[in-house]
């Protein structure tokens, strides 16, 4: 037989299994990707059929912490299907990874980035195929999910009759591609509804949330959550019952007006500046009946339009951005391990530290002056711990254990076991000196002394101190509980060892840390306070409250500058403003606008009056103006504004490089993420000189 003969029987077996008929109108080089080639033994799969019939794929990727989906993995998984349909043997197919805290991380997106467009819509078409193939096998399929299971991982699970997952804490499960400008398009669009509905479906897919086990089975993603060393014992179980059909979802009737609905929400939260949002309602609303390769095509449509757009590849590049501040560790340094930590203060922010440290697993002890300070300071953590266990964000188990992890004390105790102090006290230099000095005697010669600070000079804190080399700022942002970043201050006398110590910690807890250099206002602060006050000075103009907040909301930003004053509290913005306009004269715009506010007993929304009225701790109506020509320029002035003072940060080295810069404004004060960051939105527009 000559190869052209082996090529037409395997382009007849293709369309056999995807019984498509316009696959022969694919581009020959796609079938190729498939068809050519036949790795041997696989690299990243290994294939075990035991006595009982099933085929056991256990997914295991070499020199790697994680599985991902690329040509090659496709290729051999490919492989290992079409070994499995020719193999009378098997009966069931089981699909598993020996991975410790992730299944499937999804598609290699640092692959994609480097491939032409081209190339990409031929992986696209090269998933949709191989995952076909495996829904089409006609034997019982089943996932057993342990760890991270996330974009594609989840797709060839759809694919699946059944999927059951591990009640670990790293068994995440979701579909986050719109938060990278595109959306699931290896049938995650097109089969999540007809699995657990239009409106879950919608939900899960535009929000790119991710979901513990227990939320999935309770969304009908899972159908078992179980120990993970029960999880090989249910699939073997499962794999002896009759495949399940797709319930009869009475609400997909209805998709069209639901599909209308939600797109109606997300152009209202989003102002249509994420494409990928509004395209994913579309496809999902359209693909929930119908053949499955009518939902293919659009899904493949649909990214073919939105992988070229410039949003898509800022969104891109800062998921690696983050990626690199969660993972990678201080470039000098040996980190260790911190398993004790006492925080100072017992208020919002010490309460929130507290309780964030407790949740990730280290013993916290939590002090401060008085049994009633820490009463409230525990009745503020309890409330976290109970809002997410009726969330569903933590079990009842975790929120004890979260809870056990916590201890309090009033009085003056020896903290030299403790690994980290964090002191959270009220923003007084005073205060904070007089702290410092305290804890020098009472913790250990290498116990890492922090100062949760907004603005004050952590230098002067380190004067306070015999060993200044262990002092840090660790600048977290509320609410504790829901900010990612974490801003790391350090000083020229900063240990290598302390600050490897300090970035593994905050990579620990969850957070993303940004190292910065100890500077008035740090990073955000500074960059984000002349946006602020120049807002107060264009309202001052005659400009009113709504039309400023409404031009920023058109531009991006989660919350226009007048709210976000009313939230931080206008006594503390004005605290904060009034230090970095005696450090930075010349250029910070002045206004005794909060000044005069504060006086007047007006603070913001903790005291229902700011630049808006509140009552029981909600706004008060107020007229809504749309003066756009006014919104353009109001966005001009306001974005110019952010991005010269991210562009002096970087010049004056007080982050190590543009992508910190960016990524700290966006994790730190919501900068539109589809803008890349100020300095990012700089550089495409022209708007300054990069």
């Amino acid at each position: 037989m000559n190869f052209k003969q082996q090529l037409l029987i395997q382009l007849n077996a293709m369309k056999t299994f995807l019984n498509c008929p316009s696959i022969i109108h694919d581009p020959p080089h796609v079938l190729e990707d498939i068809i050519h080639g036949h790795p041997m033994p696989p690299k990243h799969f290994g294939l075990d059929i035991d006595h009982d019939g099933i085929a056991w794929i256990t997914f295991d990727s070499p020199k790697s912490s994680a599985n991902v989906w690329n040509e090659e993995t496709l290729r051999e998984f490919n492989h290992l299907l079409e070994t499995i349909e020719h193999d009378t043997r098997v009966r069931a197919l089981v699909l598993r990874s020996a991975k410790d805290r992730i299944f499937i991380a999804g598609a290699d997106i640092k692959a994609i980035r480097s491939m032409q467009h081209v190339r990409v819509n031929d992986l696209i078409w090269l998933g949709q195929a191989v995952f076909d193939r495996l829904a089409r096998l006609r034997m019982p399929k089943i996932a057993a999910i342990h760890g991270a299971c996330m974009g594609g991982g989840l797709e060839v699970t759809l694919a699946c009759d059944w999927r059951i997952a591990s009640d670990h804490e790293s068994t995440k499960i979701g579909l986050p591609e719109t938060q990278l400008g595109i959306l699931p398009a290896w049938g995650g669009s097109t089969r999540l509804s007809r699995i657990i509905g239009v409106r879950k479906a919608l939900d899960l897919i535009t929000t790119g949330k991710l979901l513990n086990a227990s939320a999935a089975k309770r969304a009908g993603l899972v159908s078992h959550v179980v120990p993970a060393e029960r999880l090989e014992m249910i699939a073997r179980r499962l794999a002896h019952e009759k495949r399940p059909g797709l319930r009869f979802r009475f609400e997909n009737l209805f998709s069209p007006v639901i599909g209308y609905l939600a797109k109606r929400k997300v152009l209202e939260k989003t102002r249509g500046l994420y494409p990928s949002v509004t395209k994913a309602v579309e496809v999902v609303t359209h693909s929930v009946h119908g053949e499955i390769e009518s939902g293919l095509l659009r899904e493949r449509n649909a990214v073919a339009e939105l992988i070229q757009s410039r949003d898509s590849a800022r969104l891109i590049d800062l998921f690696f951005k983050r990626e690199e501040a969660n993972k990678h560790p201080a470039p000098v340094g040996t980190a260790l391990p911190i398993l004790d930590a006492t925080v100072i203060g017992a208020g919002v922010m010490g309460a929130g530290i507290a309780h964030t440290l407790a949740s990730r697993g280290i013993r916290v002890l939590m002090t401060d002056v008085t049994n009633d300070s820490l009463a409230r300071g525990l009745e503020r953590i309890h409330g976290l711990v109970s809002d997410a266990t009726r969330r569903r964000l933590v079990t009842k188990v975790q929120a004890r254990d979260t809870l056990d992890r916590i201890s309090t004390t009033h009085v003056p105790v020896p903290l030299n076991r403790h690994h980290l102090v964090i002191e959270a006290a009220t923003e007084s230099m005073e205060l904070k000196k007089k702290i410092f000095a305290d804890l020098a005697a009472r913790v250990s010669a290498d116990t890492i002394l922090a100062t949760n600070t907004s603005a004050l000079s952590v230098s002067d804190l380190a004067k306070t101190v015999p060993n200044p080399e262990r002092v840090i700022g660790l600048h977290f942002f509320n609410p504790v509980h829901r900010m990612p970043l974490v801003e790391i201050i350090t000083l020229p006398e900063t240990s290598p060892d302390v600050l490897a110590t300090v970035v593994s910690f905050v990579q620990k807890i969850g957070k993303t840390p940004v190292v910065v250099k100890d500077s008035p206002g740090f990073l955000v602060n500074r960059i984000l306070v002349p946006y602020l006050m120049e807002a107060v000075r264009l309202h001052e103009s005659g400009i009113p409250v709504k039309d400023i907040d409404e031009a920023m909301l058109e531009f991006g930003m989660p919350m226009g500058p007048m709210r976000l004053l009313d939230e931080i509290g206008l006594d503390v913005a004005a605290h904060v403003a009034k230090t970095l306009a005696s450090a930075f004269p010349d250029r910070f715009p002045h206004t005794d606008a909060l000044d005069k506010m504060v006086s007047a007993g007006h603070l913001g929304k903790k005291t229902g009056q700011g630049f808006y009225r509140y009552e029981n701790g909600k706004e008060l109506t107020t007229t809504n103006h749309s003066d756009l020509p006014r919104h353009e320029s109001i966005q001009t002035n306001l974005a110019l504004l952010i991005s010269q003072e991210a562009m002096r940060c970087l010049k004056e080295g007080i982050a190590r490089n543009a992508d910190d810069i960016d990524l700290a404004m966006v994790l730190g004060t919501g900068y539109p993420p589809f803008r890349g960051g100020p300095i990012t939105f700089a550089r495409d527009t022209g708007i300054i000189d990069y």
